[in-house]
């Protein structure tokens, strides 16, 4: 595996988050492959505020299939 295939699949699950739960990706925090399958964890803004320190972040998981199809998704 290359960066480039953690850079795709990262990308890969800020846009299903984007799409699904119409929420602001910030950050894939970690990326792991088991044989194959894919499981992202992604930072979201759910909540902005003003001053930020009080901003509200949430934690998606997003998984693909070893052809990088989606297969799963939970917050």
């Amino acid at each position: 595996m290359s960066t480039e295939d953690f850079t795709k699949i990262s990308l890969s699950a800020m846009n299903v988050i984007k799409d699904i739960a119409k929420k602001k990706p910030l950050s894939a925090v970690d990326i792991s492959n088991d044989k194959g399958d894919w499981e992202v964890l992604v930072e979201v803004l759910e909540r902005e505020s003003i001053p930020d320190t009080q901003s509200i972040l949430g934690l998606y998981k997003v998984k693909f299939d070893k052809t990088k199809k989606l297969s799963g998704y939970s917050r």
